[in-house]
């Protein structure tokens, strides 16, 4: 019989339970769901109570179902199970394929297997597409707060190669979620750059790297590209946007 009071306290899990869920079926999304900055769905969550993933609010809700990410708050994962109530939880996504697996088990959770296959059909007509066009071969580097890079094993990687630019970590043999030093982002010299574009609302000590007179230099002249985070958080069909961002970034500086 499927869930019909569904709480997620993940904001991939929120997402992908609003692109599956039937009408009524998800009650509660997590805080992070309304979110610009981290989530494509944002302007879709009105209607939804709200969570902020703590045991005591998600029991009173009285879920049938939970979902979770395999990093949230462990402590809360735990006790809901304690309590008897069903837990499934979702490893983030590093692959084309993982989101492919996430969201086919989200429609087995939710029994809603034929709305999965069709959101599955729809991330391989976007691969698809992409892959129709021609490797332009052109370098790029993410470039994050605290002079972190997105490196061989990670989604942003596999949506550089889908976009047909090569990633400097890759060059670099960075692999993961890596520090790039701002010495290494010159030397590489890439043709584009992602990154700087996170508002923290305030001056912060981690975006110090976007203000030094070298990053500038290296991201300027039109290589600077933005890429809005919230298109590489989660997987679904929507993560595609940013290879066609980087792509279409690419195509510009050729002409």
């Amino acid at each position: 019989m499927p869930p019909k009071r569904v709480v997620s306290m993940n904001v991939c899990t929120d997402q992908l339970a609003m692109l599956l869920a039937a009408e009524g079926q998800l009650h509660s999304v997590s805080y992070l769901a309304s979110d610009p900055n981290t989530s494509v769905l944002a302007d879709r969550t009105n209607g939804f109570a709200v969570n902020h993933g703590l045991a005591e609010e998600v029991f009173l809700m009285q879920p049938d179902l939970v979902l979770a990410g395999a990093y949230t708050t462990r402590t809360t994962v735990e006790l809901l199970r304690r309590l008897g109530i069903r837990v499934e939880e979702f490893a983030p996504d590093s692959s084309i394929a993982d989101i492919r697996a996430n969201i086919l088990r989200m429609g087995e959770v939710l029994e809603r297997r034929e709305e999965a296959a069709k959101l599955v059909a729809a991330l391989d007509r976007g691969v698809a597409e992409l892959g129709r066009e021609s490797a332009s071969g052109k370098t790029v580097a993410t470039y994050y707060a605290n002079s972190y890079t997105s490196g061989t094993g990670t989604l942003v990687d596999e949506i550089v190669k889908l976009s047909g630019l090569v990633n400097i970590a890759d060059k670099l043999g960075l692999s993961g979620t890596a520090r790039l030093p701002l010495e290494m982002l010159v030397l590489a010299k890439p043709d584009l750059v992602v990154g700087g574009g996170e508002d923290y609302g305030a001056p912060a000590l981690a975006q110090e790297n976007f203000v030094h007179p070298a990053y500038r230099a290296v991201s300027g002249q039109g290589r600077a590209v933005a890429v809005p985070s919230r298109y590489t958080i989660c997987g679904a069909p929507f993560t595609l946007e940013a290879a066609r961002l980087l792509r279409d970034a690419a195509e510009g500086d050729a002409k």
